[in-house]
């Protein structure tokens, strides 16, 4: 048997050919290290502490693609992060002749967390697509049925009534909700450089005058913010993405999980577009799109505690905390990349069926009206008796078009959905 090397996600289908699976992938975060590397000797040109000559090598090397990733990763061990060995391979690339420019002044932490930036916005940029997707295909269906009416569950059991297109425009709410903490949290994503501890004091040895202004100088190499100070322990940038990931994560879980009640067997008021087989049972067609989107949603909060733990980073640079990031904060961008990418798919092809919705307002012979019918009643039998008449009714399990109290009540639950279709218009009305 033949083994590919690399990644190929066979236990990770949530993520699986998305594109974060490109944006992430070794040979991604290999390219952002590049990138890092040579803008910074691109940004020192510029300021005349490097020479332009040497900006143009380094950034021809940085572009060749010949680095072995697998050799990187093994050799990352000895100085416990893959910069190390890529300065050395990138050195060797350039030549002599300006092989000294490669680095100069800068520290593993500023390349490996400005790349972790680059690689980040070149994931969110997808997501933002994809939330986008979603969000105009839950409009469309909340438009379409802004008043069908269904049951209203509360703790599990039918409540009063609703309608699919207030649900639809809460997931899409949501959608948006997550949509602005993205969009934000990308535009404020900060290139990193400080220098060894901070001071950026190697770039005054090298020779820059006003060493404070090349972080802006390298942030604007690589379309990055420029940051207020070296970030090296100051971890709000990562606390920031833990936080807009993990709420988009909970925002397209909030929208699986109801899919995944609603088309239970038993209940089947939505299918989805293109379910997913069964090993074992021909007749399943299986909510593989919600399934994966549920899981993400469970994974991406303990994803995010291993990052805000990391906040608690010791020194000017710290032994641990900083390197405890790197994985989880990649799984997560994993994570709800393919959950944007999934509900997309899951929204635009979501089969609504209000037929199962209206036979299920009457499971309980009118009882899901109770709350209007108690109202009604009140002020003629009083609030007590209207309530143990009610509750009566419903432990008899007697129809209540059959008791001769109600026999002038409206017991239609469609028309009983308060201002479902109001809101509704309001949540539509935002952009």
């Amino acid at each position: 048997m033949t083994v590919a090397s690399g990644d190929t996600s066979l236990l990770a289908p949530g993520w699986a050919g998305s594109a974060a699976s490109s944006t992430t992938s070794d040979h991604a975060y290999l390219r952002a290290l590049l990138d890092a590397e040579a803008a910074l000797t691109r940004a020192q040109a510029a300021m005349g502490l490097a020479p332009a000559e040497a900006a143009t090598a380094v950034t021809e090397a940085a572009g060749t693609g010949a680095f072995d990733v697998r050799s990187l990763a093994e050799r990352a061990r000895a100085g416990g992060n893959p910069v190390i060995p890529l300065v050395a391979d990138l050195t060797k690339a350039v030549g002599d002749a300006h092989g000294p420019y490669v680095h100069r002044g800068a520290t593993s932490q500023d390349i490996l967390d400005t790349a972790t930036m680059l690689v980040a916005t070149r994931t969110l940029g997808p997501v933002l697509a994809d939330l986008s997707r979603t969000e105009q295909a839950l409009s469309r269906l909340a438009t379409e049925h802004r008043d069908t009416a269904m049951p209203g569950r509360t703790l599990t059991q039918h409540a009063v009534p609703t309608t699919f297109g207030l649900k639809a425009a809460g997931w899409r709410s949501l959608v948006l909700d997550a949509r602005d903490r993205v969009r934000a949290v990308r535009e404020s994503l900060p290139a990193q450089l400080g220098g060894a501890a901070g001071t950026l004091a190697a770039f005054g040895a090298y020779g820059a005058s006003d060493p404070a202004g090349l972080p802006e100088a390298y942030a604007q190499q690589l379309g990055l913010r420029a940051p207020e100070l070296p970030w090296h322990t100051l971890r709000t940038p990562i606390g920031d993405l833990a936080g807009c990931l993990v709420f988009t994560a909970g925002a397209l879980g909030k929208l699986a999980v109801d899919v995944l009640t609603l088309s239970r067997t038993e209940i089947a008021e939505v299918v989805e577009g293109s379910g997913g087989g069964s090993s074992a049972m021909p007749h399943k067609s299986n909510p593989v799109r919600s399934t994966l989107i549920a899981s993400a949603a469970r994974r991406a909060p303990q994803l995010a505690a291993t990052l805000y733990g990391a906040m608690a980073a010791e020194d000017e640079r710290p032994a641990g905390a900083w390197h405890a990031e790197w994985e989880p904060l990649r799984d997560l961008l994993r994570l709800v990349g393919g959950a944007a990418r999934d509900a997309a798919e899951l929204a635009q092809g979501l089969r609504v069926r209000p037929g199962a919705m209206r036979e299920h307002l009457d499971l309980t012979h009118g009882l899901i009206v109770s709350e209007r019918l108690s109202a009604e009643l009140t002020p003629v039998l009083g609030r007590a008796r209207a309530k143990e008449l009610l509750a009566r009714l419903a432990s008899e399990g007697q129809p209540l078009a059959d008791a001769p109290e109600l026999a002038d009540a409206d017991l239609d639950p469609t028309h009983y959905t308060g201002s479902a279709g109001a809101l509704t218009d309001r949540a539509l009305e935002r952009r």
